[in-house]
């Protein structure tokens, strides 16, 4: 039998949750069918779930049709919670991306499509809501293959043969092949689905189970079973606690066996493996190659970490944006602290942290849904009724061109060099480390150290003091002592120089503050476009021509900065009097539109910030002495590249 994980991802309100009910009853796991709106869903189980009527946290559910064993995770479709989901893409054999008929390609589905691209799955596409009045099978096939790729080939047709032209289409090789002989193999099919190249699209409506046997099919027919890695290695994708508290952390299983008491953490073992249908689990003895479980008894562990030969996942690209101060309303701060780290094992996005100076708690969240949900949570699960202020940006902060950093630390018996090149890198890719460094230079556990301490911390920029981003940070140079190096030195000079680097691009002009943008589809009505474009405008946005094919309605698509359009839901709400809808989706950092005031508002020094210091110590006459940041092209020892 072929064991296939895939998940179910979707732009809220598609119908995700529903079309799993219906594979789910299809299969003969339910009995009977559960609705969102009733509160029933088998993959909604949570109180908060069926309150709100939307899926907050994935899930997991397992189901066999005829030779297809299928584990089957479902995921948030609201875009605030988009960093689980991106959490489940990682484990992937395919995914069933569905798209609401009425609504067509949305701005989260296009979000959806980048991910599924990065992480390399194959899809299927389910258009659900066929039976709402006005739809058009052909238009939204055209939406498909014009807005996220060609190969988005309809595959619910009563013969396969009849689409053959079209699939070979999609590559030169197949194309070559198919005219001489006229027809494709079922294998053939299936390595362009594996390769993303085709995309087999289904036509139906869940609730009614128009569709689902198709798509049930086409799963059990064309898609292939993952090889094996020879090793042990998992995936982790998730962690969570069940009802009695105790720690769950999920994982995917791609290479070898688990076992309880297996040790697959350094003075870690597995008390249980578990294997989850819903709410309900069985306690397993093995769990191989392919498999999903959860497993009790592990600490410290996070979505994206890697076990055994599996090395860690790449960081994910759905982060937050907006930063809020908790307001404990009489609440211990020190329980509401304890509270919201527990929250943050489960998702590290929230990045909570306490300053001591400020005797103040912070959160990093999504939006609005995440910021309401977190406090239900804390209602919930910690009877903590705290408030949240206004909310703040995130900005972040970059450099235009490369420039070399220098650290070096040198009091009476510690010495190390530290050179750095700090370069520019797309946008988007975060801060990557490597090292062009000779042996002869610096020995291997010196190289090891400094690439040790590069990745150990969150580093800050010195316009703002916010982190960094986009940017290649390559070892190139330094100096240790046999006799005076000792642990820390290299730490201290390997921070000291990422800083001196930023600052010799502020010097220069180079350093550059980056804010969150949005991607919007604001949908107004006629007398209303003219107050929504000059707001657009007013925003610092921009958007393409306006979209009118719906009759009275007017649609705008667009970009703007989250900082411009942060409450303005609410204004769309007043002035269209409850018609109007505004759907933003974060679409990464761009140059600050309006740096220099956001940079004189933060008032920030970073000469003053001395756990960000970018001045070094060297030493003279048996005592180390501070040597200011711009003083080190001349100061250092190693030979300074003036890049």
């Amino acid at each position: 039998m072929k064991h296939i994980v895939t998940g179910i991802i979707a732009h809220v309100d598609a119908g995700k949750t529903t079309l799993s009910e219906a594979l789910l009853y299809k299969a003969g796991t339910l009995s009977q069918l559960g609705r969102v709106d009733n509160g029933d869903a088998f993959l909604d189980p949570d109180d908060l779930e069926k309150k709100r009527g939307i899926t907050i946290f994935s899930h997991e559910a397992n189901l066999q049709y005829e030779q297809l064993n299928l584990t089957l995770l479902d995921t948030p479709g609201h875009a605030d919670f988009g960093a689980q989901t991106e959490q489940v893409l990682s484990v992937l054999d395919y995914a069933i991306l569905v798209i609401s008929a009425t609504d067509g390609v949305q701005g989260y589905t296009r979000t959806l499509w980048r991910l599924l691209a990065r992480y390399g799955i194959p899809a299927f596409i389910f258009v659900n809501k066929m039976d709402a009045p006005g739809v058009d099978r052909d238009k939204l096939i055209t939406q498909l293959q014009t807005e996220l790729a060609p190969g988005c080939l309809a595959f619910d047709g009563d013969n396969i043969a009849d689409s053959y032209e079209d699939i070979a289409l999609q590559d030169d090789s197949v194309l070559d092949s198919y005219l001489t002989s006229e027809t494709l193999s079922d294998d053939v099919i299936r390595q362009l689905i594996s390769q993303r190249k085709v995309f087999p699209t289904y036509f139906g409506a869940a609730l009614k189970l128009t569709g689902v046997d198709t798509l049930m099919a086409g799963l059990q027919r064309w898609t292939t079973e993952r090889a094996a890695n020879k090793g042990f290695g998992a995936r982790i994708f998730k962690v969570s606690h069940d009802e009695k508290g105790e720690r769950l952390t999920w994982v995917r299983v791609t290479g070898g066996e688990l076992h309880p008491r297996d040790e697959v953490l350094p003075d870690q073992k597995i008390n249980q493996l578990r294997q989850y249908n819903g709410t309900k689990y069985t306690v397993s003895q093995t769990i191989t190659a392919g498999e999903v479980c959860a497993i009790t008894g592990l600490t410290g562990t996070r979505p994206g970490q890697g076990l055994g030969d599996l090395a860690d996942g790449q960081l994910p690209i759905l982060q937050p944006v907006l930063t809020y101060k908790v307001n404990p309303q009489g609440n211990d701060l020190h329980a509401c602290l304890t509270a919201l780290q527990q929250l943050e094992d489960e998702d590290p996005q929230l990045h909570v942290t306490w300053s001591n100076q400020l005797q103040e708690i912070r959160v990093q969240l999504m939006g609005a849904m995440q910021l309401e949900v977190i406090q239900q949570l804390l209602e919930q699960q910690f009877q903590l009724d705290v408030s949240f202020d206004e909310g703040s940006i995130l900005y972040k902060e970059t450099i235009t061109d490369s420039v070399e950093g220098v650290g070096h630390f040198e009091p009476l018996r510690h010495y190390a060099e530290v050179h750095l090149l700090l370069e520019p890198a797309d946008r988007g890719c975060g801060v990557h480390f490597a090292s062009n460094c000779s042996l002869e230079v610096l020995d291997k556990n010196w190289q090891h150290q400094i690439m040790t301490n590069l990745a150990a911390k969150q580093h800050l920029g010195v316009l703002t003091g916010a982190p960094i981003t986009d940017m290649k940070i390559t070892l190139i140079g330094g100096r240790g002592s046999i006799v005076h190096t000792v642990g820390g030195d290299f730490r201290e000079a390997t921070w000291r120089a990422v800083r001196q680097g930023l600052m010799m691009a502020k010097q220069k002009g180079e350093a550059q503050l980056l804010e969150p943008w949005y991607q919007f589809r604001l949908t107004v009505t006629q007398d209303q476009v003219g107050r929504a474009m000059n707001d657009i405008q007013r925003m610092d946005g921009e958007f393409e021509t306006p979209d009118s094919t719906a009759g009275t309605v007017v649609t705008l698509t667009g970009s703007a900065p989250v900082a411009e359009m942060q409450g303005y839901a609410q204004a769309v709400s007043a002035y269209t009097h409850g018609q109007g809808e505004l759907e933003c989706v974060v679409d990464g950092y761009r140059p600050c539109h309006n740096a220099e005031e956001v940079i004189a508002a933060a008032n920030y020094d970073p000469v003053s910030d001395l756990d960000n210091t970018p001045d070094s110590v060297f030493c003279a006459h048996g005592a180390g002495y501070p040597v200011k940041w711009n003083q080190l092209p001349v100061m250092a020892h190693y030979p300074y590249m003036k890049s």
